[in-house]
């Protein structure tokens, strides 16, 4: 499902302006060329203010204005945040989770597998389906928000969690004891009628499956709600989520009660929420990251459904920034760019969530910015929309891996299960490592078959992996790919139950490496060797492996009394690749120069990798099969940048560039260029 151009959007909330201002509102939508409004996904008390008396006057006031406007609308199921009447008179639909069931006020407070609920919730869907999809500019629906397990905890879903188990060990007792190390602490089970909480268990292997079981139960609502919806929509609609990433004031790593490799199979496209720093602190990074993921989940263009226009205080972009952001999300591959929202809201929880609008509904300097992005939108949309990438490189994730090291973090006390998902902290690591060389990548998830779609896999800290799993990276290697695995890689089994062989177990061979002692560093730094003397008494953090190469290649050596003669970082051939090993948390730099070391060695290191951040080179190929080239500056400073590609033209200034001509990049500005030539389909 293709657009036919770009489309530049706000979240706008009718029901929660402080008075009728729609005509209005409309009219400075189109001065600033937004061309999409993203409704009702958060009304259902306004939508049905008793049960089963409806009330759909405010949705069909913007969805007839919209139409009048030649605005284009996506609809949301509003069941992200259930009414009053409904808490108050089934109480039994309140979720339970880890803290106990939860109490009227927020939103996401329920149990949406309880019948009850599934109940009032399809009919709210079908009546705002059934009010919307005649309209001809309603593209698209968006089904419920944010969705995530919520660590749901209720009576049927330990029930469904028995079932699960019973099928995935074909009810035998024996091999789940087994498998789980449930004689542990006379954990055993013996019965399935004696099965016991899971919410104080003491056993990461049965709560990781449990984990693996709730992230099942969004894909079932999500399908659910789709398949409602599918029975209204017309063939040019489409359907969507709005998925989130780990919260960290901003987004940051995957999300760890939500698939979204295996939910994305249920929608027609991807769309996201991206929120980052701002002001000083804007790198772009996390624009990239979470675009990369969103684009990989179906390898096709992306929404982003919501990303910040003023937001808080810290977040309210310098002049320039806007516009910086916008195109950066192009860059990445998105079709769309939707503000959440438009208007500042002047009630309740996000009062100073600044939206497009301030308080006073006023032009701003921030709403003046985005009348300029949306000219550029609307200008540039023919070379823009229906971009595709085509990268060498990809960064391996597993939620899986991510709810082991939940369970057995890295840092800290390894008896403390913690709520830092210290996962993404290691996947972060290479990939804004990755981002300031200029290296673009895919985001694909564990078990893929496209693993030879790409030259170079980072994997982070496969903690957690089948072995039918390994055998296919080891596989991926000797047929010629090229692999980097960090600490606690291959060390268990997809049940976290630790490997008896030498360490990391199956991928030795492929690493040519062993270990068996593992300690915390204490003063302890690293050092390359030839190649990599560029590290040179570099600090590790949280773990050091102590490996010792069988058949592999020392490139880095600990730089300590005891632990001196052993390896922290090792090189081997394997077959037609090349498998590296890093047994330990490196800091920021030494990945930037072992990035760089196997790049080069490997043949992936191009003129691109010359660009030095603050200069963020992304390229796209566009639906006519021209190459687009963006170059942003994400500084304070004005740059001076060499252009490296075939003679192009400015989309912004329409101005001739050659290879290895020098360009200016204000502060917080950006440049794009097409080339003259189209491109085949292998280049």
């Amino acid at each position: 499902m293709q657009q036919k151009n770009l489309y530049y959007g706000v979240a706008y909330y009718y029901e929660y302006l402080p008075y009728d201002r729609l005509n209005e509102d409309i009219q400075m939508m189109k001065k600033a060329n937004i061309n999409l409004v993203r409704i009702g996904e958060s009304t259902w008390s306004t939508y049905e203010p008793q049960e089963g008396v409806f009330d759909f006057s405010s949705l069909e006031k913007v969805l007839k204005a919209m139409k009048a406007a030649d605005i284009k609308v996506i609809v949301g199921t509003p069941t992200y945040a259930i009414p009053t009447w409904l808490a108050k008179k089934y109480p039994e639909v309140m979720l339970r989770d880890l803290n106990g069931t939860k109490k009227y006020g927020a939103r996401q407070i329920f149990n949406y597998n309880h019948p009850t609920f599934r109940y009032l919730a399809e009919r709210i869907i079908r009546k705002i389906v059934e009010k919307s999809f005649n309209y001809s500019n309603v593209i698209g629906f968006q089904v419920d928000n944010e969705t995530r397990h919520f660590n749901m905890s209720n009576d049927d879903i330990y029930i469904a969690f028995q079932k699960y188990l019973k099928e995935k060990f074909h009810n035998d007792l024996n091999k789940l004891n087994y498998e789980l190390g449930l004689n542990y602490w006379s954990n055993r089970i013996n019965a399935w009628e004696d099965f016991p909480p899971i919410n104080s268990t003491i056993n990461g292997s049965l709560a990781i499956l449990f984990e693996e079981f709730k992230r099942s139960l969004v894909k079932d609502y999500l399908s659910w709600q789709t398949k409602i919806v599918n029975e209204y929509k017309k063939p040019h609609q489409f359907i969507t989520n709005n998925f989130d990433f780990e919260w960290r004031q901003q987004s940051f790593g995957i999300n760890a009660e939500a698939n979204h490799f295996d939910i994305s199979n249920c929608f027609d496209i991807t769309a996201v929420d991206i929120y980052h720093p701002s002001q000083d602190d804007l790198t772009g990074i996390e624009i990239a990251f979470c675009g990369d993921f969103a684009r990989s989940t179906k390898n096709k263009n992306y929404i982003v459904m919501e990303t910040e226009a003023q937001a808080f205080r810290h977040w309210t972009p310098y002049p320039n920034q806007l516009r910086l952001q916008a195109f950066s999300h192009i860059a990445s591959g998105a079709n769309t760019v939707e503000y959440w929202h438009w208007h500042s809201i002047h009630n309740s929880f996000e009062t100073y969530w600044k939206g497009l609008l301030s308080h006073d509904f006023q032009p701003n300097p921030i709403y003046n910015e985005s009348c300029i992005i949306g000219k550029e939108f609307k200008l540039l949309s023919p070379y823009l929309v229906n971009t595709t990438k085509k990268n060498k490189v990809a960064l391996l994730v597993s939620h899986n891996c991510l709810s082991a090291i939940d369970w057995f973090p890295y840092k800290g006390r390894l008896f403390d299960k913690t709520e830092e998902h210290q996962y993404n902290d290691i996947i972060r690591a290479y990939y804004d490592e990755l981002y300031k060389l200029n290296v673009e990548v895919d985001i694909i998830e564990l078990g893929t078959k496209k693993l030879n779609n790409y030259q170079f896999i980072i994997a982070p800290s496969l903690y957690s992996i089948s072995d039918e799993d390994l055998i296919t990276l080891n596989d991926y290697v000797k047929n010629g790919g090229i692999i980097l695995y960090s600490f606690r890689s291959g060390f268990s089994n997809e049940n976290a139950k630790v490997r008896t062989c030498v360490q990391p177990g199956i991928i030795s061979k492929a690493c040519g490496v062993e270990y068996n002692m593992f300690v915390e560093p204490q003063n302890v730094t690293i050092s390359g060797i030839d190649e990599l003397s560029s590290i040179f008494n570099e600090p590790i953090l949280y773990w050091m492996e102590l490996l010792t190469p069988t058949t592999g290649k020392s490139l880095a050596k600990y730089n300590h009394q005891y632990w001196g003669k052993y390896s922290a970082i090792t090189e081997n051939k394997f077959g037609k690749g090349t498998a590296y090993y890093v047994g330990t948390y490196l800091n920021s730099n030494s990945i930037n120069k072992l990035l760089t070391y196997i790049l080069k060695i490997n043949n992936l290191w191009t003129n691109r990798q010359n660009q030095v951040f603050p200069i963020i080179n992304k390229c796209l190929k566009n639906s006519d099969k021209y190459i687009i080239e963006f170059y942003f500056n994400y500084s304070n400073n004005k740059q001076s940048v060499i252009f490296n590609g075939d003679k192009s033209y400015s989309l912004l200034t329409n101005k001739i560039i050659n290879n290895n001509d020098i360009f200016t990049l204000n502060p917080w500005d950006f440049n794009i260029f097409i080339t003259n030539k189209k491109v085949t389909a292998n280049e």
